[in-house]
């Protein structure tokens, strides 16, 4: 009688603990014992028999996963909370009575317990199907930072998913999940497949190589005593250049009494005819010293970073004796660095900039503004900072950006920030004493929802005030435009910049002017303007939908209600006047009708190049239509979807092409095809560095030959005309996957190396464009024997020497995972750049030994293999293999 009392009491105590607690109180519990967990069920869209036309996938594409909530702490039975969690691919159907979901903007959705709710014992779990637009078959398709909510208390964010370390919510994803469709011949990558794809690598003497491949070298016998470091200052360079050359030289271990001096001079009169452009020298290290004849102040600065590719650090006392020709390839050898996404740190983008240098990549393209965030200062409009580049979670948006990208309800992490104007003067600056141009990309008219956003804040704040010129002076939107668009970051109208508003003009006026101000106090001309223009767009009027109500619907295509789709501007009542008085043609030249009114802008102040993504270029005519005395396009066009044709058509168009093709040149993509690799994959399931160094620039048909399509599978490609030669190369690095600067890090380097070697040097394995010939899987016009043993000397020059330089630098990047096979009861690895150090672990990584070639260990069960860097202190991700026996 008595315990069943007392178990009354318990209960009763319970309930009125329940019933007393606070809503900050109930959301502090739920953050701390809620788990989620995500397992994928099935991805192979044309055979996974889910309804992914009927629910309106883009071309009936669609996945299906399992959410998984469940409970560790006391019973959740409160149904006053949310829960929001971030997806990049589209929620369609969420199968559960006991919650409703809604996507608020962007990645970002909400899940609201129903009257159905029956609650979460401690220990209980709730599986809920969700069917998901086209695929999930990396990790990173899963975003961290889910977190809880109720309307009277501050978020939370689950404990257990604020971590960058998605094991711990993403379930493994199965090898036999991972294909997007049956025709997916992807190779999953193994630690035999990885053996299998190196073993035509050897280990070089790569003593005279240099990074990148110069035009010509020749070797002498002997070496050239260094242990008493190298004196540069009898060089004619800036004091500035001076010494960004030495920070270099104390990174790399050559700081000394510098008795070895290094003259040189700038002579163009003395170099070859080829060597006599912007970069060009000619170096010699004999017994008796080094000297430097240069075309110009960079080609001096460019022969200092021949001399210290030229340096193993781990024996830095002596260089080869070699002479030097060299030129660049492209005069336009870039990066393009997204910021907006997610922020990256004036501290990444400064070690960003030393790589750059030493491997003789000249323009940093920073896109600054997206959907997601303004990432640059500009006096007079602080809005676009104080608004723009900060998310936290406020559905009003009046203080910050809704989350996104996995960056969680709070402002403490990359998914805010943004550059100070001294931050970006002192990022010119670092720069210029670097040779590089710092190219600012300010997005539009997509692409452009922080600074709407942003200036809809200071368009309330102003009209509250009463002043309601100040209030409308840089409005981005027309308050008339109804039309209902999707954007391909799932926004609606407010990503896009309405440019048919004066307004609209104004802001550009007013950032542009503020933008050169800056480069002006950096003492650094603002020589290039970058208007974004890229997918402007209602993705929902594109191609892979139909009409629900269509009487003769057809298979692989979403069903929508397309009568209700609109594209940009559609419905704004100032863009139908432009429309009316035969200003453009249509709502869809509207872009780049902007783009030239931008153009002029940049024209009137003096900026000599006008640079966009194509395709916001794509109603101009040619590049005559433009102000500027140069325009030029990024062209990034997947190569396999006519990408390899239509490049050629827009040089002849009178553009400098600048070669950004996805498939082959973006960074953001994984690696490899292996599902714990980070990054989208749209275009392509994988770029690593031998993909990169073997991508030929001048001629895109060749890449039938020696690539393959995103699927795996080959294609074939043909030029439709003849064109200019292009104008330079570009590598790429966006952020939607990239959350701090150790990822960015990772995903850039070392494959902006073979980006670097490709834009600087043309090899001998790269044929001439023809616009006739047909390139495929069959066809056989390349030397693939010679881009092998090309190949194999700039991997030994990675793997023996640049890599440590990174290290040296503290540079996070990527360790390439071994390759490996046990035979007989032997264990056998290799690298994808031979020279980095293996090692291996019979006790599951409790203790690693070295690996060596010529002492092949035996091993039984399973071995954990991975590879380290010179100094053993960072490793590259750990795999697993097990012996026959």
């Amino acid at each position: 009688m008595f315990r069943n009392c007392m178990i009354s009491l318990a209960i009763l105590a319970s309930g009125m603990s329940h019933a007393t607690q606070t809503p900050q109180q109930l959301v502090d519990r739920i953050s701390e014992d809620l788990l989620i967990h995500y397992q994928v069920e099935a991805n192979t869209s044309d055979v996974n028999n889910l309804p992914c036309q009927t629910l309106g996938a883009d071309w009936a594409l669609c996945n299906k996963s399992v959410m998984t909530l469940s409970n560790q702490g006391q019973a959740i039975n409160n149904k006053d909370w949310s829960l929001y969690i971030h997806s990049v691919r589209i929620i369609l159907s969420l199968d559960s009575e006991q919650f409703t979901i809604a996507r608020l903007t962007g990645d970002l959705y909400e899940l609201k317990p129903t009257v159905a709710f029956k609650g979460l014992e401690q220990g209980e779990s709730l599986d809920i199907p969700v069917i998901g637009e086209y695929w999930q078959l990396f990790a990173s398709d899963f975003m961290p930072r889910a977190f809880v909510n109720h309307e009277q208390a501050e978020p939370r964010v689950l404990k257990q998913m604020d971590t960058e370390d998605l094991s711990q919510f993403v379930k493994p994803i199965a090898p036999s999940l991972l294909k997007r469709v049956s025709t997916d011949n992807n190779t999953l990558m193994t630690p035999k497949t990885r053996f299998e794809q190196n073993q035509d690598l050897d280990q070089l003497d790569i003593a005279s190589h240099i990074v990148p491949t110069p035009n010509q070298v020749r070797l002498s016998k002997g070496n050239l005593d260094i242990s008493q470091g190298l004196d540069f200052t009898s060089l004619p360079l800036s004091n500035e250049a001076l010494e960004a050359i030495e920070h270099r030289a104390v990174t790399l271990g050559l700081a000394g009494q510098g008795e070895q001096k290094v003259y040189g001079d700038i002579d163009p009169n003395a170099l070859d005819s080829k060597l006599r452009v912007n970069g060009g020298y000619q170096l010699s290290v004999t017994d008796r010293g080094i000297a430097i004849t240069a075309f110009d102040e960079t080609g001096l600065y460019y022969a200092v970073q021949s001399i210290f590719s030229l340096v193993d650090i781990q024996k830095p006392t002596v260089l080869p004796l070699v002479d030097v020709a060299d030129a660049p390839r492209y005069q336009y050898r870039g990066v393009m660095v997204d910021v907006a996404r997610n922020f990256h740190s004036k501290s990444a983008i400064f070690q960003t900039l030393d790589q750059m240098a030493a491997y003789k990549l000249n323009k940093l393209h920073l896109h600054l503004t997206d959907d997601e965030g303004w990432r640059l200062e500009i006096p007079g409009l602080p809005e676009l900072t104080d608004i723009g580049a900060k998310r936290c979670f406020d559905k009003s948006e009046t203080r910050c950006l809704l989350p996104q990208l996995g960056s969680g309800p709070t402002s403490d992490n990359f998914g805010s920030g943004f550059f100070s104007r001294q931050d970006y003067i002192d990022i010119l600056q670092y720069a210029a004493a670097r040779q590089i141009e710092v190219i600012p990309e300010i997005d539009m008219p997509a692409h452009a929802r922080a600074a709407v956003v942003s200036m809809e804040a200071r368009h309330r704040k102003y009209a509250k005030l009463g002043e309601m010129e100040k209030a409308n002076e840089f409005r981005l939107l027309d308050p008339q435009d109804t039309s209902n668009v999707t954007t391909v970051q799932f926004y609606d109208r407010k990503s896009f910049l309405n440019p048919c508003l004066d307004s609209s003009h104004r802001f550009v006026k007013k950032v542009m002017t503020e933008i050169l101000a800056m480069h002006e106090a950096a003492g650094v001309p603002l020589t290039t303007w970058h208007f974004g223009g890229d997918e402007a767009k209602n993705i929902k009027k594109l191609g892979g939908y139909q009409d629900v109500s269509s009487k003769a619907k057809v298979l692989g295509k979403g069903e929508i209600e397309l009568s209700a789709e609109h594209h940009p501007f559609e419905k704004s009542p100032k863009c139908q006047a432009l429309i009316a008085n035969n200003t453009v043609d249509s709502v869809q030249a509207l872009p780049s009708y902007f783009a030239k009114q931008v153009a002029k802008s940049a024209a009137e102040l003096n900026v000599g190049a006008f640079q966009a993504w194509q395709d916001g270029l794509k109603t101009a005519n040619s590049a005559a239509e433009f102000a500027t005395k140069q325009t030029r396009v990024n062209f990034w066009d997947t190569l396999y979807w006519g990408g390899s044709t239509s490049a050629y058509q827009w040089a002849n168009k009178g553009y400098q092409v600048i070669i950004s093709s996805p498939d082959y040149l973006y960074m953001d993509f994984p690696y490899e095809f292996d599902p714990k690799e980070r990054g989208y994959y749209w275009a392509t399931r994988y770029n690593h560095s031998r993909k990169m160094f073997a991508f030929a620039p001048d001629n895109l048909p060749q890449n039938a030959e020696t690539s393959v399509d995103r699927d795996g599978n080959g294609f074939s490609a043909k030029g439709s005309v003849e064109a200019a030669p292009f104008y330079g190369m570009s590598a790429q690095l966006w952020s939607e996957t990239v959350r701090t600067d150790a990822q960015y890090e990772y995903m850039v380097f070392p494959r902006v190396i073979a980006a670097a070697e490709r834009a600087w040097h043309k090899a001998e394995w790269e044929l001439d464009y023809q616009a006739t010939r047909a390139y495929s899987q069959e066809s056989n016009y390349v030397d693939e024997a010679a881009l092998t043993k090309d190949f194999n000397r700039f991997a030994n020059a990675l793997g023996q020497r640049e890599l440590n330089k990174l290290a040296k630098a503290n540079v996070h990047y990527r360790l390439p995972v071994p390759g490996a096979v046990i035979e007989q009861g032997k264990l056998y690895m290799n690298s994808a750049f031979p020279g980095v150090a293996l090692q291996y672990s019979r006790d599951r990584g409790a203790s690693w030994q070295s690996y060596e070639v010529n002492r092949v260990p035996s091993v039984s069960g399973e071995i954990w293999i991975r590879s380290v860097d010179y100094q053993a202190k960072r490793a590259s991700r750990v795999t697993t293999l097990t012996s026959e026996n």
